[in-house]
């Protein structure tokens, strides 16, 4: 059994089906190209096959089952009062009792009998096809799907592979029956479609025996560019790709010219095939050596899959997103329906910006928002689309994105990670680490689950997870080598760029040293963050548990010591090393001058870019009692009590298990650092790549209102994508303009109107459901131990960090590398976003400076000239006294 990932609904498009008389005229069996077979009759999937048979489009033979025939059904023995009986009363939010009235449901199926008025045609039609016996594929066609506006994914079944008449009738009834499955039902109640409303149809059709098959979008899925056609093929029937076993081959084919304009060719390990065995149906066999790394279309047959694709959308008039197959040398169209996930017209700037419009998730810009704090250009999103597509295990399930811009700034969805635990069992582990390493989620929050079936979740995650590690390995173990490599290879590619003097020449730069250089630095991230396993995520817990709360922030400091050098304090030292004249300037802008606070973002300069930086830095350290060296030597004195004290409570072999297990966080840092690092230079190598696009086009900045596929477009002379650079620029500097968003963003999110409420929340805006009030006091993560008392200064951004007087206590929304000149000035930090792996967290613990992080409210309930008292090992902040107001 496969379920079908292709079902939509509408419920403002449906009649009342079960209204019609006994009596109806609608024939139980049609021709697949019948000119009336509408969705009332075929429903959606069915209507939509007979608009391309009808069309003399390639669709493969057979007949369709039309509702009356399931109206038949349930209208006999009091199956349709019984079903609307274990529906009445549901909601969508009682999955047990959803599922309790799907079992119930099922058995009505299981145990009817088909009326005999109906399975005679069904089975005179079957046998006129071949003799009665075709292998064929029988997919339900729901009433409510394949309509514009709604996702009804995986909701009913398909039957692959179905030979012989009582074979095709019982995969007939349950297709029926599969219209009742507890997801389904959740899903209609949550978007308000009356049980009485849906009734089934079936399409029963040749099973193309595929020598290779895929999707094919007639718009770019990832940009909405809709100057190209998107095509993923793989080798055997759609299956393996469609559950996420293969990395398919993925191509970009230009619409005008049907050339194929990129090509990325993935290993297919895996392809779905029949089985000799009917009831079998299909099954997954290796794909051979000769073929998994081998391209599954050839540029000529990609453009003729591409001519389909624009013949269809102009059939309908709105991308499309095909099923497609290939057999002896011929295509065949399994499926077509709009794209639902990408606007049908010109993006508007909401629509381009907001993925919180998607669907109910739950978004986190805790972790690595705290990276990428800012408000993003296009070009930086596209770059970060990269990024990420590289350094997460997967990028999306099904069509549910990991990362998310909304508003332009960065977010991580929390249901897709929640999901793709689920699947494999490990849902514990998941949400026990959710606190290190996003922050506290509010009581009453919870995260929103994927409507998608198990098999397809975990189909999903293993074609993304398994490609994934097995590159991972590679490049775990070249690590050394790769980060000592990094920075010549800086040079060789931004050397290769600033040599380009022609745009066609830039063009071939990014695809053969600019787009590999981005995509092995994110790999060595990746590398880098998993080294030890989940070593770093886990050893607070097991410290504190050991140590206790307070020795156990001093243990799990050192990061930045004997043993290695923490990258992200590497700016910090730096400077306090040309203080003390142990470094000269070139030298340090050579190591550390690309890291800064805005240093995802490419259209924001360097340091090293600024020639006063350095200057302006050193100034701003002045007045601080103690330097970053002074600090870090001061907390190797409080780390080194601490093992004492630990060496007297515990037995050595205790001790020892202890040091392996802090060693081993420690090198999982660093690494995680040094290679962050490189992907940081890397990001500066592209904005120089920009910056010398816009010189050689004439448009300067005007490129980094563009993602990076059009800029290589702008490159080769197309200047389409310059038509959107005006609405973006608005958009950007509206969203700009805003505060920071919240931490956690539930359902759709419009950051204008957060901004504009009186009573907004920093740390949740939750579309579906009211919480409580956010609390009057301050409290967060224990982000590093030690009390102070002192005057609060609240900085809204790194640049008015010169505000802030030494020994004054720092409050701000979120801190990153770029902060950390500020820190030796600070009494204390407290933060808005953050956990106790975040970068505020870190840097604090290794300068032993008391932080409390995560708070969710600090810049709200606090003011600058509040006198408060900060206790880092209990995430406490309680004001003292008030400043005048």
């Amino acid at each position: 059994m496969n379920a079908d990932p292709t079902d939509q609904a509408d419920p403002t498009d449906q009649a009342n089906l079960n209204s019609a008389p006994p009596e109806t005229a609608l024939p139980y069996v049609v021709p697949l190209d019948h000119p009336t077979a509408g969705i009332a009759e075929v429903g959606g999937k069915g209507a939509s096959l007979a608009r391309l048979a009808r069309a003399g489009l390639p669709v493969p033979t057979g007949f369709q089952v039309t509702t009356a025939a399931y109206l038949a059904f349930v209208g006999r023995d009091g199956r349709q009062d019984q079903i609307l009986a274990a529906v009445a009363g549901l909601r969508a939010d009682q999955p047990e009792r959803c599922e309790e009235a799907a079992q119930k449901i099922g058995r009505l199926f299981a145990e009817g009998v088909v009326p005999a008025e109906v399975a005679e045609p069904i089975e005179r039609t079957y046998a006129g096809l071949d003799d009665g016996n075709l292998p064929v594929a029988v997919r339900s066609s729901a009433t409510a799907e394949d309509l514009p506006g709604m996702s009804f994914a995986g909701q009913q079944d398909t039957y692959l592979n179905i030979r012989g008449r009582d074979f095709v009738l019982d995969a007939v009834r349950r297709c029926w029956a599969s219209l009742w499955t507890a997801r389904a039902i959740a899903y209609r109640i949550r978007h308000g479609i009356p049980a009485d409303s849906v009734a089934l149809a079936v399409v029963v059709q040749e099973l193309v025996p595929a020598d290779s098959a895929g999707v094919m979008f007639t718009v770019d899925p990832t940009t909405g560019d809709r100057a190209y056609v998107h095509v993923d093929a793989t080798w055997g029937l759609g299956e393996a790709l469609v559950g996420g076993q293969v990395t398919p081959d993925s191509l970009l084919v230009d619409r005008e010219t049907f050339a194929v304009a990129r090509r990325a060719t993935g290993e297919k390990s895996v392809r779905t095939v029949r089985t000799v065995r009917t009831e079998l149906g299909t099954h997954e066999e290796p794909v051979p050596p000769n073929l998994r790394n081998a391209p599954v279309l050839d540029d000529r047959q990609a453009g003729e899959l591409a001519r389909l694709g624009v013949a269809i959308e102009e059939l309908y008039g709105c991308p499309m997103d095909v099923e497609w197959a290939r057999h002896d040398g011929r295509f065949f169209l399994v499926q077509a329906r709009p794209v639902t996930a990408l606007p049908t017209g010109p993006a508007t700037a909401d629509e381009e910006w907001n993925d919180s419009l998607r669907g109910d998730y739950l978004w986190t810009s805790g972790n690595l928002g705290e990276a990428i704090p800012d408000v993003m250009t296009p070009c930086t999103w596209s770059l970060i689309r990269i990024f990420m597509a590289e350094t997460m295990a997967l990028s999306a399930v099904g069509e549910h994105r990991l990362s998310g811009n909304i508003g332009g700034r960065f977010y991580l969805n929390l249901s897709v990670a929640a999901a793709s635990a689920q699947a494999f069992g490990l849902s514990k582990l998941f949400y026990s680490s959710i606190p290190e390493i996003f922050g506290r989620i509010p009581d009453g929050v919870t995260i929103p689950t994927l409507p998608l079936s198990r098999w397809r979740l975990v189909g999903s995650v293993l074609g993304e997870v398994v490609p994934f590690y097995r590159r991972l390995r590679t490049y775990q173990k070249n690590f050394p080598a790769l980060v000592a490599d990094a920075p010549a290879r800086f040079e060789r590619v931004t050397a290769a760029i600033r040599a380009a003097n022609t745009t066609a020449a830039l063009a071939k730069v990014w695809d053969a040293e600019g787009e590999p250089y981005l995509r092995d630095t994110s790999r060595m991230l990746a590398a880098g963050a998993r080294m030890d396993g989940n070593a770093l995520a886990t050893i607070g817990t097991r410290v504190r548990k050991v140590a206790g709360e307070s020795d156990a922030n001093a243990l799990l400091t050192g990061l930045h010591a004997a043993g290695g050098e923490l990258a992200s304090l590497g700016p910090l030292v730096g400077l306090a090393q040309i203080r003390h004249g142990q470094l000269d300037r070139d030298t340090y802008l050579r190591q550390w001058g690309h890291r800064g606070p805005h240093e995802f973002e490419v259209s924001v300069p360097r340091p090293a870019e600024d020639p006063d930086w350095v200057d302006r830095e050193l100034a701003a350290m002045d007045g601080a009692r103690e330097d970053a060296t002074d600090l870090l030597a001061r907390q190797q004195r409080a780390r080194e009590a601490a093992w004492e004290r630990v060496r007297a409570r515990l037995r050595p072999r205790e001790v020892t298990a202890l040091r392996r297990r802090v060693d081993r966080a420690a090198h999982a840092a660093r690494a995680r650092e040094a290679a962050r690092s490189e992907v940081i230079r890397a990001f500066w190598a592209m904005r120089i790549f920009v910056l010398r696009a816009g010189e050689l086009t004439g448009r300067g900045d005007d490129l980094f209102f563009c993602d990076i596929r059009e800029i290589v477009r702008v490159l080769d002379g197309d200047d389409a994508p310059l038509a959107a650079v005006p609405e973006r620029r608005a958009a950007y500097d509206r969203y700009r303009a805003l505060p920071v968003y919240p931490t956690l963003v539930r359902g759709a999110f419009d950051p204008v109107r957060w901004a504009a409420g009186p009573n907004r929340r920093l740390d949740l805006c939750d579309a579906t459901t009211e919480h409580a009030p956010v609390a009057e006091t301050v409290t967060g993560f224990a982000g590093a131990a030690g009390v102070v008392e002192g005057i609060a200064h609240v900085i809204a951004g790194p640049e008015d960090g010169a505000q802030l007087r030494p020994g004054e206590i720092l409050v701000t929304s979120v801190t990153n590398v770029g902060w950390t000149p500020l820190f030796p000035r600070a009494a204390a930090v407290v933060t808005d976003i953050g956990a106790p792996l975040s970068h505020a967290a870190i840097v604090a613990r290794e300068l032993g400076i008391p932080a409390v992080v995560g708070t969710g409210n600090a810049t709200v309930r606090l003011r600058s000239g509040d006198r408060i008292r900060v206790d880092g090992g209990h995430g406490t902040v309680d004001v003292l006294e008030a400043a005048p107001r």
